[in-house]
């Protein structure tokens, strides 16, 4: 593109500077032409006075020699009475040229060896005409021409590399963020995600920049995504495989039994593996769609009806709160109930059996709150376990648990905080936002009506069989 660029303005300029400079030089050569013909006109006027009072030799020679042009002059007098054909200076125009501007009367030009001759007649006080023949040299006719053409020719030159200059500094201009482009797309293409390019340049380009970061901000999103989704789906599993564990705990001993906790505590490993691997792309906050939603209070009852039996092989005491009546939040039903299970499943993983533990729903006017309570010995560092890839320290945690309920909540606008319980452990507090508030808000002021019903029991219905 910058050559061709270059290419272009070259023949442009060229052509606009034939089309001015070559008439313009004929110009300057016929008007320099001109100027030595009007000095000639000149000359021969300073001698028609004389001719016109007297035809003495001597008075004329003394005329054509005042006139300063005595080697380039000549004045030719017709015979008349008693006077002979006078000629005076060098005659250089053939005769038939002198006798027919004599007959015709007026000026003219006829070419001789080595340049011009202007022939004027002159009106004699007999009536005789007479003719004043001035010589012009081809160097008065040209004089100054060659030096007019050399400064076209100059100016002309100046004028295409100025021109192929700018040209191409122009085409630098279209051509760099267009190669910056190019290798923007190839280190994308690479898979390069950090690739962008930088936004100037003219205005096409500079959208054409613009629209490929767009596009590469879009393709990071969808990739970090696409493994957060990977992450959530294998930590899913980790709900299931925790039944299995505590289940192959109580099958005693056996070469049978012994096998399956091996099983499943392998099964548990490849799921760690695959969330470890999964999580290595920074993560990204998904909001759920339009008309997206579902009810809390269902999920909860629904939730708490499967981990209520394995509680109950544990001899866990287990309290829920608030779920009487529907309580619509903006969020899927299948990530809540992934959530429920993350914080469900830490509480089964990292405290002892007989460990009490309770979930309470708070409904308000412009948010939910969701409250995990358990007996437990607590988390002594909460902003660690807060913190993405980091879990609460304790064995077998990949610390994605609390991260897929604090993007949840994030997701509506609200957040998750961890702090003591009334049990006695750990309370994680989520902040469900109704009102479509943007996420990262802090010091919330919704009002919030506490429905605290139940209590701990320590009764249970037999057991039931986990779906």
């Amino acid at each position: 593109m910058r050559w061709a660029l270059v290419k272009v303005c070259l023949a442009v300029t060229t052509m606009v500077v034939v089309a001015f400079a070559v008439p313009l030089g004929l110009v300057v050569k016929e008007m320099a032409r001109d100027r030595a013909f009007s000095n000639a006109e000149r000359e021969a006027a300073a001698v028609a006075p004389a001719l016109s009072i007297t035809t003495d030799r001597d008075k004329l020679e003394r005329v054509v020699a005042s006139a300063g042009a005595d080697s380039g002059m000549a004045v030719h007098l017709p015979a008349g009475g008693a006077r002979s054909a006078l000629d005076l200076g060098r005659q250089r125009a053939a005769d038939r040229d002198i006798q027919a501007v004599r007959k015709l009367g007026r000026a003219s030009t006829t070419s001789v060896a080595g340049g011009s001759t202007l022939l004027q007649p002159v009106a004699l006080s007999s009536g005789a005409i007479a003719v004043v023949e001035v010589y012009v040299p081809e160097s008065e006719t040209s004089n100054g021409v060659g030096t007019a053409w050399a400064v076209l020719a100059a100016v002309g030159l100046a004028l295409i590399v100025g021109s192929v200059a700018v040209a191409d500094r122009l085409g630098v201009r279209m051509v760099r963020p267009a190669q910056r482009l190019v290798e923007g797309a190839h280190e994308l293409g690479e898979g390069k995600l950090g690739a962008r390019v930088p936004e100037d340049g003219p205005t096409e380009l500079r959208l054409a920049a613009v629209a490929f970061n767009s596009m590469a901000d879009q393709v990071v999103q969808l990739l970090a995504n696409e493994r957060e989704l990977a992450a959530d789906l294998s930590h899913r599993l980790r709900t299931p495989l925790t039944v299995l564990r505590l289940n192959a705990a109580s099958l005693g001993a056996g070469p049978a039994a012994e096998q399956t906790r091996t099983a499943v505590a392998q099964l548990e490993r490849e799921v760690d593996t695959i969330i470890r691997t999964a999580r290595e792309a920074k993560p990204q906050t998904v909001a759920a769609g339009p008309g997206a939603g579902c009810d809390a209070a269902e999920v909860v009852r629904e939730r708490m009806e499967f981990w209520s039996a394995l509680a109950e092989d544990e001899g866990r005491k287990w309290r829920v709160a608030g779920v009487e009546r529907p309580v619509r939040i903006p969020v899927a039903r299948a990530d809540l109930a992934a959530a429920l299970d993350a914080l469900l499943g830490n509480v089964f993983r990292h405290t002892a059996d007989g460990t009490a533990f309770a979930l309470d729903v708070h409904n308000g006017e412009d948010a939910v709150i969701v409250l995990v309570s358990d007996a437990g010995p607590g988390i002594p560092d909460p902003e660690a376990a807060m913190a993405r890839g980091r879990g609460s320290g304790s064995a077998g945690s990949t610390g994605l648990g609390l991260d897929i309920v604090r993007r949840l909540a994030e997701s509506t606008g609200g957040d998750v905080r961890i702090g003591a319980s009334v049990l006695g452990g750990t309370e994680v507090r989520i902040w469900f936002q109704l009102d479509g508030r943007k996420p990262g808000g802090r010091g919330h002021r919704g009002s919030v009506r506490r429905r605290r019903s139940g209590k701990l029991v320590s009764t249970f219905n037999r057991p039931r069989s986990l779906p």
